[in-house]
């Protein structure tokens, strides 16, 4: 199965390298470092640290792993860490996250699973040990680890009912790669119960650690100036819409009863979406400004009804400037996003009903009273407008929303503390 897995990546890979240049029209980042996707980085001097690997995907992994990266760099003083991506936009946000750590944190795109370009890779690193947060399983890089006796470990792994149904249907090729993994550390009982239905040996139940991440400073006074630049107006935000779910929120405003001053804060999940959902608003008839349009000092003008949330990094400065947040994906069956980040700032947080990929900690978050399910767009204004025209109820469901995040805290350690033992 992963000859013939390896087979096909060859045979795609002119269609996914057209793809790339495709996709580097609107994101020129994608048009860059090519010689790393394809396992070619040229000679470097041996490095005078050992290294331990780590790879987020994308911008929603690399934020969840900045407190396991900034644990791992303590932990092990005479190490670096090279952080992999497979997006622009990831790489973007871990430059901007780690740029503290100095050369101990060397950045990389994930080199295609063609099986020859992870082994490059794992060459010229000569890596101690892979950690891959969340969901990410790649059946030849999982083999080239085992090859060169590189530990494998999956971190803050998740792994949905949806998810295990489509990994078994791919058979032998995902169930070899699970049992070459070394260790799992999962965020809940019920994704350890279907991580080791893959095979997985060793699975340990450690928690999310994005419960652990920490607000930076420098995102709350952007969130301030941005709150200043708003004004006194009630302010619903939906962070991290995605495709189809801007249309059935705009269309719901039109009929919600939200107050008069209320403004919409509107931030797509993709920054090449941006000006494709501003069309969106502008032909609902809506006045609508742009985030990358204030200067400082600027503020919304009062006849502005949404502002398009259009820079990249500034989520949690966004949920700071909001009185009550919608959590995206979640409108239409992609699976939900993170609701930790806007609970984590002391925010009410209300989500659709398709949440799958985080059934447990939506779960958790509507029992202990800091998120509201919504079984549609009609519903998200009627909640967010019963929200904004009672402050009371407001603050109450905010704390609860602050004491939910601070009690689950305590998953960076765990997983340290499980690595150990894999990393002298």
């Amino acid at each position: 199965m992963r000859l013939l897995y390896t087979l096909a990546w060859w045979l795609a890979l002119p269609l996914v390298l057209a793809r790339l240049w495709l996709r580097g029209r609107q994101e020129p980042g994608y048009r860059r470092h090519w010689g790393e996707r394809l396992g070619f980085y040229g000679r470097r001097p041996a490095p005078a640290m050992d290294t331990i690997w780590l790879h987020a995907v994308s911008v929603g992994e690399t934020r969840a792993a900045e407190p396991l990266i900034d644990a791992l760099l303590a932990a092990w003083p005479a190490c670096r860490i090279v952080l992999t991506h497979m997006t622009p936009t990831g790489r973007a946000t871990g430059k901007s996250l780690f740029a503290k750590h100095g050369t101990r944190l060397v950045q990389s795109y994930l080199p295609y699973d063609t099986g020859a370009m992870p082994a490059r890779f794992i060459r010229h690193f000569a890596p101690r040990i892979c950690i891959l947060m969340e969901t990410e399983v790649w059946p030849n890089l999982i083999h080239q680890c085992n090859r060169y006796k590189v530990p494998v470990v999956l971190a803050n792994a998740r792994l949905s009912q949806r998810s295990l149904g489509k990994a078994q249907r791919l058979g032998k090729l995902i169930t070899d790669a699970a049992r070459g993994i070394t260790l799992v550390a999962a965020q809940t009982q019920d994704d350890a119960d279907r991580v080791r239905q893959l095979g997985v040996r060793d699975v340990v139940v450690t928690g999310s650690i994005k419960f652990d991440v920490v607000v930076p400073e420098a995102a709350l006074a952007t969130g301030a100036a941005l709150r200043a630049a708003i004004g006194a107006r009630p302010v619903l935000l939906c962070a991290s819409t995605r495709e189809g779910e801007e249309p059935l929120i705009l269309e719901a405003l039109a009929r919600a009863s939200l107050p008069p001053d209320a403004l919409l804060l509107v931030v797509p999940r993709h920054p090449q979406r941006f000006d494709e959902v501003e069309k969106l608003i502008a032909a609902q008839g809506l006045a609508v400004q742009r985030r990358s349009g204030l200067a400082q000092g600027d503020a919304v003008a009062a006849a502005t009804q949404v502002l398009l949330g259009d820079s990249m990094g500034e989520m949690f400065a966004y949920y700071a400037a909001c009185d009550c947040a919608f959590v995206g994906g979640s409108l239409l069956p992609l699976g939900g996003q993170n609701l930790i980040e806007p609970a984590a700032l002391g925010k009410p947080v209300l989500i659709g009903p398709h949440t799958f990929n985080f059934a447990l900690v939506t779960e958790q978050a509507i029992a202990a009273g800091g998120a509201a399910l919504v079984a549609d767009a009609d519903a998200l204004m009627a909640q967010a407008s019963a929200l904004l025209q009672d402050p009371a109820r407001l603050a109450a469901m905010g704390e609860k929303a602050l004491a939910f995040a601070n009690q689950h805290r305590g998953a960076t350690p765990r997983t340290i503390a499980a690595i150990k033992p894999l990393l002298p």
